[in-house]
């Protein structure tokens, strides 16, 4: 009889732990594989729509001027002619342009918001408020080290020399050569407002694997 019931209760174990192990399984493929890759799509089409936008503003332009009072608009944006700009949402985000790192096979839209949800969306601009990418000065682009290789999960691969490339919601795409690599606390900011002698500068921040220090990468346009 002890038998029985000694041999029941394994049973009823080896059963929950088989189905723990699916459901860990499952929970893996589903945020490593599944997820992403809706995410990718999501992304591509958020690119692809971006692109469209700055082409059709070309087309409006070249057959006319406008001009347009600065406002808060709902809708679009202003750009600093004076011209009003039509905004590219990502997942409810506003896209101020994307980045491209063709050495970690990186294609993210540059949001122009840091919040939680935000950043478990793309990567965002952290410095300057009120950013303009692709201008003299240093813009501060944040995203998450993830371990799988989104987002800015692989920026430990880069090395000086490597090339970034951003395009911005003027329709410019401009080429920018890392050249400092280095290791920093959460809390420093020193790099943020730095001196750039009239330099177009962009810096790339991302905690380490172990998430006790940041990644932080400094390029310019040369």
């Amino acid at each position: 009889m002890a038998a029985n019931k000694y041999g029941n209760f394994l049973t009823i174990m080896l059963v929950v732990l088989i189905v723990a192990i699916i459901g860990g399984v499952a929970f893996l493929a589903y945020n490593y594989i599944i997820k992403p890759r809706n995410g990718e799509n999501d992304k591509i089409e958020a690119i692809a729509e971006f692109d469209k936008n700055l082409e059709e503003e070309k087309d409006e332009n070249t057959n006319q001027t406008l001009e347009i009072e600065p406002t808060e608009p709902t809708e679009n944006q202003a750009s600093s002619s004076g011209q009003v700009r039509k905004k590219t949402y990502y997942k409810g985000f506003v896209m101020l342009g994307y980045i491209t790192i063709s050495k970690t096979d990186v294609k993210e839209p540059i949001l122009d918001t840091v919040t939680p949800e935000s950043l478990n969306t793309a990567v965002a601009v952290l410095y300057p408020s009120n950013p303009q990418l692709n201008q003299p000065g240093n813009v501060v682009i944040i995203g998450h080290n993830y371990r799988n290789g989104q987002f800015f999960s692989d920026n430990k691969k880069l090395s000086t020399g490597d090339k970034i490339k951003i395009k911005d919601n003027s329709g410019t795409e401009l080429t920018y050569t890392i050249y400092e690599i280095f290791e920093t606390t959460p809390e420093d900011t020193s790099f943020y407002n730095r001196d750039t002698n009239g330099a177009i500068e962009v810096t790339l921040s991302t905690c380490t694997d172990d998430s006790k220090a940041r990644t932080i990468i400094l390029a310019r346009v040369e």
